[in-house]
């Protein structure tokens, strides 16, 4: 059974779930999600022979939520994840990221390989550093209405969310991403969830109860925290400039579902089939027949066999 404790480090406080002994695995999640969104992975994982702890974000549920945009670019996200290495004592770690916690462990890999040995990434490619800013590059192609241009003025999605919590992580659970033509770009005068119903019926991998979970803990931290991770998608372009064009040489997994828009794209197809160009020591990309964003919560089973093997082989 996993504990729960809450750890000072890199000047704020995580809020962690822990659980096992034996070599460290950090589980990173997205947005809008929480440790919690690991529950079926944490106790596989220790089960296996692995120390587990999945931390709420900075910004996220329990965890501190710095009031500056600032506080929120990739070196200070990495940072929490390096200092949670140093705060269980450990020279090494192997690091696991989903969604928005995917290019966390990538970069975590990218900026500190002699402490992360090994990384894998859910539903998000490794970091492919265009030519151009991310939101500059949207603009110049004539799009305005795109979900991160969306998230960019502070109180706008907050204001939409934070309206009825419950309506909405139902609707972004429930659907979310896998209706890219209502989620990933906004309709005009209207907002990111387009016409939420309350009673919208849940997916089989959620039920009522753990939906309550999430979203008793959003009513209490609110969105703001999670969104400030968008708000510094041009400025993590600036910061990363050092390392364009580098690979990550450790050994890497990738995993996503196939009805997941962040990949099924032109773009997000045309980056997974040229991950090992990132990735030179990825052992297997894993594409799930029929799953959609929410992977890891979809598609349990198959996540952890494929993630137990892969850490096996570390």
């Amino acid at each position: 059974m996993a504990t729960t404790r809450t750890v000072a480090v890199n000047g704020i406080e995580l809020f962690l779930r822990e659980q096992g002994e034996g070599p460290l695995v950090l589980l990173c999640h997205g947005w809008p999600e929480l440790s919690y969104s690991w529950r079926h992975q944490i106790g596989a994982l220790a089960d296996a022979g692995f120390h587990v702890v999945a931390p709420d974000m900075r910004g996220f549920g329990g965890s501190s939520a710095p009031p500056k945009i600032e506080s929120y670019s990739i070196f200070d996200l990495v940072g929490d994840m390096v200092a949670l290495v140093a705060e269980f004592k450990q020279d090494s770690a192997i690091i696991i990221g989903h969604d928005w916690g995917a290019p966390v462990a990538w970069h975590a890999a990218l900026f500190r390989p002699d402490l992360f040995k090994a990384v894998a990434g859910l539903s998000v490619p490794p970091p492919w550093r265009g030519n151009g800013r991310p939101l500059d590059n949207l603009k110049a192609a004539g799009v305005t209405n795109f979900y991160w241009q969306y998230f960019q003025q502070p109180g706008v999605a907050e204001a939409e969310f934070e309206r009825d919590v419950a309506i909405t992580m139902r609707t972004i659970l429930a659907g979310g991403f896998s209706d890219p033509a209502r989620s990933l770009f906004i309709r005009e005068g209207g907002g990111f969830l387009g016409n939420p119903r309350s009673d919208r019926p849940l997916p089989p991998w959620i039920g009522e109860t753990e939906l309550a979970y999430f979203v008793e803990a959003y009513r209490k931290a609110g969105f703001r925290g999670g969104l400030n991770w968008y708000r510094n998608i041009d400025r993590n372009w600036d910061l990363t400039a050092p390392w364009q064009g580098a690979q990550i040489k450790q050994p890497a997994l990738f995993i996503a579902g196939s009805k997941d828009p962040v990949i099924s794209d032109a773009m997000g197809a045309k980056h997974v089939a040229s991950m090992e160009k990132v990735l030179p020591n990825l052992k297997r990309k894993l594409i799930i027949d029929g799953a959609g964003h929410w992977i890891q919560q979809e598609r349990p089973d198959e996540v952890n066999a494929a993630l137990i093997e892969f850490l096996r082989q570390i």
